[in-house]
């Protein structure tokens, strides 16, 4: 009984979390431009600091990489090493700076991917479920999508003539790369076969096909999504007696094809296994698209080390390619799948778990707790670690579940916090 009672309350306080409304300056991007620079102007007057502007930006993102996972990961790299766990140390933390900083939904105080992911890319606070528009864009109403686009750092650095990159374990069109790209009211559009007929005929476009035709020359694109490219039933190259990686797209495009047709000419490759991609010359190689899976890729403890590539080793090619450009690179890197490991849990066997995440890819929410409008779990407080000494500037970002028993005491203005500082922070050094 008791048991039951602490689950309902545990229901009732997560439900709770949703915002009853937010101020309307909130829903301009100037709004929070404005604070951001107000805050890092703040920042930079307490020291001197390096003002020296790097060539090359590289932003880590450890998507559900939240402080009690890095405490574990701490924890049992120790214990790997025979040794009790907690006196170990991580890569991350031998850094000389490390700060924190947190980001949020400006409709919801329990935040998700897609809304965060708009914030430190673009620099604007936005709805949950929402990419690469601001927060007068209204989750799934296409309509609201024109004249509320936000720009993302990763135009920035292509207009100020530097290579950039995407890498992900996640789909390429998954919430957190999208966010580098696309403009879309719902992150569940990866291609047309997700939107609804109304949304496709008022002209809004998946997030698959934003990808290409948004900042048509991305120098480096690797992740998975392979299927969300092909037209619809398209046999997949790697899984062809399998129905559900079979391709999805409603309009009969195939967008593998008109990269390759674009590309090809301009030293092009398209690779979709691990020989394949490390078989490349990365300095005869202008362009890459790299697809290894219909989906997403799988956790790395599961993956097969013959036919699908690490991260360590996209990021590796990815860098050789990108770093020939005198003027520079940004490249976004992923770990996506922690927070999916996160929400799959300990619960059967690895077989199992891949097999929930195929069929039911994971979404920021509990399933195991029903309510009548799904609300995301906590997302992201980034930890920013800068070397000024260094070309490069990284960003881990983490996430802490926060269950509170009442929010009636606390005065959120007094404790927000505009998490675009940290992309201020990041063109203030880069560009």
């Amino acid at each position: 009984m008791k048991l039951r009672l602490l689950l309902l309350v545990c229901c009732a306080l997560v439900s709770g979390q949703r915002k009853a409304g937010f101020p309307e300056q909130e829903k301009e991007p100037k709004f929070w431009n404005d604070w951001a620079q107000k805050t890092l102007d703040k920042a930079l007057s307490l020291q001197t600091l390096n003002k020296n502007k790097a060539q090359n930006l590289i932003l880590f993102l450890g998507d559900g990489m939240g402080v009690p996972t890095v405490t574990a990961a701490r924890i049992l790299k120790g214990q790997l090493r025979g040794q009790p766990g907690e006196e170990g140390q991580l890569e991350m933390d031998k850094f000389p700076f490390v700060a924190l900083s947190k980001t949020y939904n400006t409709n919801a105080q329990v935040a998700d991917s897609a809304g965060t992911a708009t914030a430190y890319l673009c620099g604007v606070k936005a709805n949950e479920g929402t990419v690469g528009v601001s927060a007068a864009a209204v989750r799934s109403q296409c309509n609201t999508t024109q004249g509320n686009e936000v720009t993302s750092i990763l135009r920035w650095a292509k207009d100020a003539g530097k290579s950039i990159g995407i890498v992900t374990t996640t789909r390429v069109n998954h919430a957190t790369p999208s966010a580098a790209y696309a403009h879309c009211v719902d992150r569940d559009w990866y291609s047309d076969n997700e939107m609804p007929a109304d949304a496709v005929e008022a002209g809004c476009k998946d997030i698959a096909r934003q990808l290409f035709e948004n900042i048509p020359d991305i120098d480096v694109i690797m992740g998975g999504g392979r299927k969300y490219m092909y037209p619809k039933n398209t046999t997949d190259v790697e899984y062809p007696g399998q129905p559900k990686h079979s391709g999805t797209r409603k309009d009969g495009r195939n967008l593998v094809k008109e990269w390759v047709d674009r590309n090809t000419e301009k030293k092009g490759h398209y690779v979709w296994n691990k020989k394949d991609l490390l078989s490349l010359n990365p300095t005869k190689v202008d362009y890459l698209l790299g697809l290894f899976e219909p989906a997403d890729l799988p956790y790395d403890l599961e993956r097969n080390k013959e036919t699908d590539p690490s991260l360590s080793e996209m990021v590796e090619v990815a860098i050789k390619i990108l770093r020939r450009n005198p003027n520079g690179f940004y490249l976004l890197v992923e770990g996506g799948r922690i927070d999916h490991g996160h929400h799959e849990g300990p619960d059967g066997s690895p077989a199992a778990r891949r097999s929930r995440a195929e069929l039911h890819p994971p979404r920021h929410g509990l399933r195991r707790l029903h309510r009548p409008e799904p609300r995301p779990l906590p997302d992201f407080v980034p930890l920013f670690k800068s070397t000024a000494s260094t070309s490069s500037v990284i960003l881990d970002l983490m996430s802490l579940l926060l269950l509170q028993e009442s929010t009636a005491r606390v005065n959120w203005e007094q404790i927000r916090y505009s998490g675009t500082t940290l992309m201020r922070h990041c063109y203030h050094y880069f560009f």
